[in-house]
């Protein structure tokens, strides 16, 4: 009796070895000191205030605060049809697929089977002899060190980067086509500026011709005029032509063929949403490529348990039942029955590195998923920086470009008056006609970046300000 106790104490050994030490087969920790400490307010911000994290959130209908119908049916179109979308979708169902496929080697293994065998050996004593059987087997690993659950968990975590990254795609898929659409509606006020201009041109170009006729004016007059008015077209056409472009891209971020797409020039009505000041900088935790980050640094801290269970032993449990005779009639007689059941503990003893390497490895992966995080959340903090400082900026830019153009106005409604009344050369009034323009065009071009700005900004807080 004590011979059998200590034999299977013996036996029992390396098990109980790997037991004690199964708390070495654990996920990685990551240093939280080694993440970026996440300010209480944006730099930008001027009213800054704090607030407690929020979760991940799935971005809104933040499109929805231009107030533009068109707007909102080209989003909608690009929600359902554009192929970045779909692509991402597509990744995100393989993932949730191989997530599947992990979580289910935590449950039994049940398989049914038949087959008929034809054999000669010496237990036949010669005879060829046929055997026809049918039953089933069942097998089930026992998951002592956590390496199946632990599989089960990384595969499921990547689902979850995958689920972020879809919303990743979505927001900028959004964001393109709400930046495109606003650029083509200030193309849109710009081509209606440059061909106001050119009209004006044309009728100075007559009159100048006119008083040319009449010995008024010289023929150099009606040159500078003629070569202002054919510059200015040639800028009107410059104009449609990357409009066109505009528009063409448009129709490729609504997943829709070039060729029968279109969006009808029009007045430039979209509103202009104010992002409130004291946005807190916690916000930034519902972006969906922080999450997707986040979820994949804790994939790899999962995954460098996996391959520390490696080094334990793997404990199975076997069983199979069913018949088996020389004769199919024969098959499911009670005297054919046949059953075992079983047990299997493994432990590899040498492999030459293997597992070693396969910790190193996941290590490793883990150092890059936490680079990885750390720079996303960096990067989120750049983008919102420069979004804020960009609108503030440009609202100074815009109110004195505003003074800009209402002097260069006043200048070219003078000196049409003056030259009509031939106190002032014409070289003088085309001078004022030009500048005009190019502050116009200029304060079109604040106006756009200032639209831009405000959806760039909205794309990096993660589609939205609100907590």
């Amino acid at each position: 009796m004590n011979k059998t106790t200590s034999n299977l104490r013996t036996a029992l050994a390396p098990l109980v070895l790997a037991l004690l030490l199964a708390g070495c087969a654990t996920s990685a920790v990551v240093d939280p000191a080694s993440l970026p400490a996440a300010p209480a307010a944006f730099k930008e911000n001027a009213a800054a205030v704090t607030s407690t994290p929020v979760a991940p959130q799935v971005q809104g209908l933040w499109w929805k605060v231009f107030a533009d119908p068109v707007l909102d049916g080209l989003i909608e179109k690009a929600n359902g049809n554009n192929s970045s979308v779909q692509v991402a979708a597509g990744r995100l169902a393989q993932a949730r697929a191989i997530a599947g496929q992990t979580d289910a080697n935590r449950f039994p293994q049940l398989g049914v089977g038949a087959g008929a065998t034809r054999q000669k050996n010496s237990t036949t004593n010669n005879v060829a002899q046929t055997v026809v059987s049918a039953g089933a087997n069942l097998s089930y690993e026992v998951d002592l060190f956590g390496r199946l659950s632990g599989a089960s968990n990384a595969a499921s975590l990547d689902a979850a980067s995958r689920e972020a990254l879809l919303r990743s795609t979505q927001l900028l898929v959004q964001a393109d086509v709400a930046q495109t659409y606003l650029s083509l509606r200030a193309m849109d006020s710009e081509r209606t500026l440059v061909r106001d201009t050119l009209q004006a041109y044309r009728n100075t170009l007559r009159l100048t011709e006119v008083r040319f006729r009449e010995g008024d004016v010289a023929e150099l007059d009606v040159a500078r005029v003629r070569s202002e008015a054919a510059s200015t077209e040639s800028e009107a056409l410059a104009l449609d032509q990357r409009r066109a472009v505009l528009e063409h891209a448009l129709a490729v971020l609504v997943g829709e063929v070039a060729s029968n797409f279109e969006v009808a020039p029009a007045a430039w009505a979209t509103a202009l949403p104010v992002i409130p000041a004291g946005v807190p900088s916690t916000v930034l935790t519902r972006r969906p490529d922080i999450s997707a980050a986040q979820s994949t640094m804790q994939a790899a801290q999962a995954r460098v348990g996996v391959a520390k269970a490696a080094w334990f032993p793997t404990f199975s449990l076997t069983a199979n039942g069913g018949y088996a005779a020389p004769d199919i009639k024969d098959l499911f007689k009670l005297s054919t029955q046949a059953w075992g059941v079983g047990a299997l503990l493994s432990l590899p003893v040498f492999d030459g590195g293997r597992r070693e390497a396969g910790v190193q490895g996941a290590n490793a992966d883990l150092s890059i998923a936490l680079a990885n995080y750390r720079e996303q959340v960096l990067v989120a903090f750049r983008d919102v920086e420069d979004q804020l400082s960009a609108l503030r900026l440009l609202a100074d830019q815009s109110e004195a470009q505003s003074r800009s153009v209402a002097s260069s106005s006043r200048a070219t409604l003078l000196s049409d008056s003056r030259y009509r009344n031939g106190f002032v050369s014409q070289l003088e009034l085309l001078d004022a006609q030009r500048s005009e323009l190019r502050n116009r065009r200029q304060a079109l071009q604040v106006k756009t970046a200032q639209y831009l700005a405000t959806v760039g900004l909205i794309r990096a807080l993660g589609g939205g300000w609100s907590v």
